[in-house]
């Protein structure tokens, strides 16, 4: 599946999860991550995010496509993270 996440993090926990989300998936801006996941990756990612946050303050948002193609995306201004692949 394709997912798209984003997170709104408590500033002292913010590069744990930076870090852990890089480790699933592509950064392309502060706090959204997207790409492929299997859902037994997705629910390891998770599972290990809830360790990290704090749900009472903290939030994370999944958007799930069955399909990258089935989501157009627009980028206005500077992409912060290209995910072109130079061959």
């Amino acid at each position: 599946m394709y997912v798209i996440l984003v997170y709104d993090i408590g500033e002292r926990r913010v590069a744990k999860m930076l870090k852990l989300c890089r480790q699933y998936l592509n950064w392309i801006q502060n706090s959204v991550f997207e790409g492929e996941i299997t859902e037994v990756k997705l629910k390891e990612l998770l599972s290990v995010a809830k360790k990290i946050m704090k749900e009472e303050e903290d939030s994370i948002i999944i958007f799930k496509s069955r399909d990258e193609k089935w989501l157009e995306k627009e980028i206005l201004g500077k992409e912060k993270n290209s995910l072109d692949t130079i061959l």
